[in-house]
């Protein structure tokens, strides 16, 4: 039995050279016993030096650089058993060198999960560490606290080097210290909490600023926690405030509509604009990453109906309006047909942003998803809020889902009079202008438009 102790949690090159050593020697797995520093190993396992190291082309194993690249974030993972998981996984490369890419082996799998763990471990530190400024006789030192639940300090020290090198700084965890002096690095003990300054005037001035910019519609509750665990919080200054900021973003956005609508002279307009403008800058889902702009909704305040679609076209992103490409002159003729003049109604979209797929320089209408109808829903409701339209026409499966919080089946609600939820006011459900144009035949095209005029028709008279 060998044992094998290496200097540190964290050491690479150690676990490496041992590992050279006893695949070079074919030492089975399950005669190693590994360990870190003194603490306690197997007390049944001889202590074994370290075998001598073969020649791996000798051996004839030459180890997949990929297999590197997993073990030097894998070894970091607080998981007791990575060292030996490394091993047993070295070894059955040497009977089968193609392993390595087998994810959907057991053993591959689980390490790969410890170096994912890892790489968002070390993401968490560089996004989630907060310097405070602590005065010194000779100038001043920043200091922060952070609490990795891996071994990453070290392998993160480089990172934070190079981001502040004229900075005089030190990064304190309960393992190890990392002090900066703006030439060398050097190492400390373990630290607490209690160790670390409180605030500074800079913080208070930071906090200020998070306070006054912070936009809810960038917020999106679900995927912050995701990426940012309440456990952070407690060592970010702005995070304090996040809570009540989220607690009363709808009340102040709500309150500043409400405002508007009271307003001498009735400024409703004032307070669409300030809402048009605010969904401008609209990040609540990804697709804004992809999109031309935000395009949002158009018409008058005063709407006594509100048309909802699906989401802007190819040729509505680039314009920035609803309703202007293919589909949307389909629809401008169907209101004329209907007897309904579209300058008099507001028209939107229940996705603000253009989902679609790149097909060499053309780009194909994708469907949004439930969650991309959700992001978006806090849209829909400030502009009913708004405009409070006495019928909104639902244009197909999408707004209906939107505007009901669910799913809706047109072919059954199709025809008669919703009411939506709370005090939203009566809907009406029939099928996209753009379903008109995917139909295959033109008698399918004629019978089905008819119909769709006299839906249109329908919410006319029910707006009367």
């Amino acid at each position: 039995m060998h044992l094998i102790t290496l200097p540190q949690p964290d050491d690479f090159e150690a676990w490496r050279d041992a590992a050279r050593g006893l695949i070079g020697a074919s030492v089975p797995p399950d005669d190693v016993v590994w360990q870190v520093g003194s603490q306690p190993g197997d007390l049944f396992a001889a202590t074994a030096a370290v075998p001598p190291l073969h020649d791996p082309v000798d051996a004839g194993f030459k180890v997949p650089r990929a297999f590197l690249d997993l073990a030097r974030n894998a070894i970091l993972h607080r998981d007791p058993e990575r060292f030996a998981l490394l091993y047993t996984l070295l070894a059955r490369l040497r009977r089968e060198p193609g392993l390595i890419e087998d994810h959907a082996d057991p053993l591959v799998r689980r390490l790969d999960g410890f170096a994912k763990h890892v790489r968002r471990d070390i993401h968490k530190m560089r996004a989630f560490l907060r310097f405070r400024e602590v005065p010194e006789d000779d100038g001043s030192r920043y200091v922060a606290w952070f609490e990795p639940e891996h071994h990453i300090v070290r392998a993160n020290a480089a990172f934070f080097v190079n981001r502040f090198a004229s900075m005089r700084w030190s990064i304190l965890t309960p393992e190890v210290a990392l002090h900066w002096d703006g030439a060398a690095l050097r190492e400390g003990p373990g630290a607490t909490k209690a160790d670390t300054p409180d605030g500074d005037p800079t913080e208070e001035v930071w906090k200020t600023y998070y306070a006054s910019i912070f936009n809810p519609a960038r917020v999106k509750v679900g995927a912050m926690l995701k990426e940012m665990p309440r456990k952070y919080w407690k060592n970010m200054p702005e995070t304090a405030l996040v809570p009540e900021l989220l607690a009363t973003a709808q009340a102040r956005e709500s309150g500043m509509i409400a405002k508007a609508r009271g307003a001498p002279g009735g400024n409703s307009e004032i307070a669409w604009e300030a809402l048009r403008e605010e969904a401008m800058s609209c990040t609540r889902c990804h697709l804004y990453k992809h999109a031309t702009q935000t395009v949002f909704g158009e018409g008058p305040v005063s709407a006594s109906i509100m048309f909802v679609g699906e989401q802007p076209g190819d040729q509505e992103d680039l314009a920035g309006h609803p309703f202007v490409g293919p589909a949307g002159q389909l629809f401008d003729r169907a209101l004329g047909e209907a007897g309904i003049d579209r300058a008099q109604t507001y028209v939107t979209n229940a996705v603000k942003h253009f989902k679609f797929e790149p097909r060499g320089k053309r780009r194909i209408h994708a469907k949004p998803d439930g969650g991309e109808i959700e992001a978006c829903r806090w849209w829909i409701e400030q502009e009913q809020m708004l405009v409070r339209p006495k019928v909104t026409v639902a244009l197909g499966a999408t707004a209906a889902r939107s505007l009901f919080g669910k799913v809706m089946t047109i072919s059954r609600e199709r025809g008669r009079a919703q009411r939506l939820p709370g005090d939203g006011g009566e809907a009406w459900i029939t099928v996209h202008p753009s379903y008109l144009l995917r139909l295959p035949d033109e008698a399918a095209r004629t019978s089905e438009f008819t119909r769709f005029v006299e839906d249109l028709r329908l919410a006319k008279a029910a707006a009367a």
